[in-house]
C-alpha cells in the first residue's frame, strides 16, 4: 500500500483528478504514444492475504489474461514487501516501468485513481523501507484513510477491489489496443461466477 493522503488523492502532478475508466484509459493511451510495449514493465504491487492491499497483485493476474508480457506482481506470485526489491532487479534496463498499488484516501475518493508520471513509494503510509517504482505510477483508492491502516486493509470490500482491478486492467488493454477480445469476457465471467482461478 502506497501513501497517498486525502489531500494528495484528488489529483495528479498536473492538477488534474483522474478516474473512472474512462480517464484510466487516456493515461495508458499517453504513456502507449511515446512507448513501446515490448519494452514496457507493469509492476504491481501488493499482498493476496489482505483484501485491500490485494488491488496489484489482482490487477497483475488480469493484465496476464489480456496478454501482457512483461507483468510482476500476481496472485501467484504477489509483488510484496518480501519479493520486491528482488524482482525490480530483473527488470531490463531499458524498460519504462507502470507501477500499481492501492492506497487509502478520503471518502469522497474511494473507488478512484491517483495516475501520476512520476514512482510510488510502497508501504510508506506504514514505514516500510521500500524503494520507489516506476516510471508512471497508478494508486487505487481502496479504503478510506485512518490510524490503522492494516486494519482498513483487512476490512476493505474484496467486491470493491475486484472491480477496481477489473478497471484497471481493461483501460490498460483499451489504451495499448491489444488484440485479445476474449480476455474481457473470461475475466468477467471468473470474476463473477468463482468457478476457477483466472491465474
Amino acid at each position: 500500500m502506497s501513501k497517498f493522503t486525502s489531500t494528495t488523492s484528488r489529483t495528479t502532478a498536473s492538477g488534474h483528478k483522474r478516474s473512472g475508466k474512462g480517464a484510466l484509459a487516456s493515461f495508458f493511451k499517453q504513456i502507449a504514444a511515446h512507448h513501446s510495449i515490448d519494452k514496457l514493465t507493469f509492476v504491481c504491487i501488493g499482498t493476496d492475504r489482505s483484501t485491500g492491499d490485494a488491488l496489484g497483485p489482482l490487477t497483475g493476474s488480469y493484465l496476464v489474461e489480456y496478454g501482457f508480457q512483461h507483468v510482476m506482481g500476481t496472485l501467484p506470485n504477489p509483488c510484496d514487501a518480501a519479493t520486491l526489491k528482488q524482482m525490480i532487479r530483473t527488470i531490463p534496463a531499458d524498460h519504462v516501468v507502470i507501477a500499481i498499488d492501492a492506497c487509502l484516501g478520503s471518502a469522497v475518493d474511494v473507488g478512484d485513481y491517483l495516475c501520476r508520471e512520476r514512482s510510488l513509494v510502497p508501504a510508506e503510509s506504514v514505514k516500510g523501507d521500500l524503494p520507489a517504482v516506476g516510471h508512471y505510477s497508478i494508486a487505487g483508492i481502496v479504503n478510506v484513510n485512518g490510524p490503522k491502516p492494516y486494519t482498513l486493509l483487512q476490512m476493505t470490500s474484496l467486491h470493491r477491489v475486484m472491480n477496481m482491478a477489473r478497471e484497471l486492467a481493461l483501460a490498460a488493454h483499451e489504451g495499448f489496443q491489444l488484440q485479445t477480445g476474449s480476455a474481457e469476457s473470461e475475466l468477467l465471467n471468473v470474476c463473477n461466477t468463482g468457478f476457477h482461478d483466472p491465474c
